[in-house]
């Protein structure tokens, strides 16, 4: 394999001008960069990706942190992302936390030391020790779902996609209106999808039973717990169910025609997330498409501004979201 020394002497010019053309920098004239990309060409030259990203101070490696690499969103995220890194020559390493809210720190500080470019961080939760972690490096930094201080962040309109949920079941003619969420350290899904349901349910004049306000992790078995609980221990049975996830919905789906009861008929339900499996569940379930990978998309633009453009200004960009009514309600 060819060294850069090898071209610039078959170009009879320095390794410096070679330098130039390799990183479009510096004047070189048409003539002499022709002959070194036709040299580079028929000879397969590659330049070293470690010599290169020592010239640029660059690794062009983006640090992803997700919280659950197996999930539909994860995956989806992930291929927004890509493909708009790739497009500048960026390559993703990717991190999986497994929903433990320790590892966001121990990946940022392992993402850190292998020098990426940039951290781009799905995150769960807000912690002080997290947001005093992210402002104190001098990395470009965003982060997807939750608003997080300092720092660029790619926002789902939680809040009123929730109200938007609750307002189409109470124009369906619902007033008993149950919630299964999960906790609300997780402000994005736990806390302001939360307060979405019951501010339009205060807006109507309609009581909250205690019971009917259930939590879950973000698993099937979880929202069938929690619709188990909600069945048994409320003191009347509500008609419609508004879960924070899908696979949350999907779960109470199960435990209502387990008991017997028909969906839509007399519980209607609905999740978030619009997940592949939504749509094949029976009844199909109604829920909110996010358009994962274009939050994906956006957050790839936004760290590819502050790496690139080394523009510091903090954005934050709030992503629409699409109600899709099908046969759960």
């Amino acid at each position: 394999m060819p060294t850069i020394k090898d071209i610039a002497e078959m170009a009879n010019v320095s390794r410096t001008t070679v330098s130039r053309v390799l990183n479009n920098s510096g004047y070189v004239s048409e003539e002499v960069r022709k002959r070194i990309l036709k040299i580079i060409e028929e000879t397969g030259y590659v330049p070293s990706e470690h010599a290169k990203s020592l010239r640029t101070k660059r690794t062009k490696v983006i640090g992803v942190i997700l919280p659950k690499i197996s999930t539909e969103t994860s995956s989806r995220l992930v291929s927004g992302i890509d493909e708009v890194l790739a497009k500048e020559g960026y390559q993703i390493l990717l991190t999986n936390t497994n929903l433990e809210k320790e590892k966001e720190i121990e990946y940022i500080n392992l993402l850190k030391v292998r020098q990426v470019d940039g951290i781009i961080l799905n995150a769960t939760n807000i912690n002080r020790e997290l947001v005093r972690e992210i402002n104190q490096l001098n990395i470009p930094f965003v982060v997807i779902g939750q608003e997080i201080p300092g720092v660029s962040n790619v926002l789902y309109d939680d809040y009123h996609a929730a109200r938007e949920i609750t307002t189409m079941f109470i124009e369906k003619g619902h007033k008993k209106i149950a919630f299964i969420g999960v906790d609300e350290s997780d402000r994005a899904v736990g806390y302001w999808r939360k307060k979405g349901y019951l501010d339009v349910m205060a807006e109507h004049g309609f009581p909250v039973e205690e019971e009917w306000v259930q939590k879950g992790l973000f698993d099937i078995q979880s929202g069938y717990e929690a619709m188990k609980r909600i069945l048994k221990n409320a003191k009347s049975r509500p008609t419609a169910i508004f879960a924070v996830t899908d696979r949350l919905a999907i779960g109470a789906m199960q435990y209502i025609k387990e008991k017997g009861f028909s969906i839509p008929k007399e519980i209607a339900v609905a999740g978030i997330g619009a997940s592949e499996l939504s749509n094949y569940v029976t009844p199909t379930l109604t829920t909110v498409d996010y358009q994962n990978e274009n939050a994906g998309r956006e957050a790839a633009k936004l760290i590819l501004n502050h790496i690139i453009k080394k523009d510091k200004s903090i954005k934050k960009i709030i992503l629409d979201y699409r109600l899709l009514i099908r046969d759960s309600v």
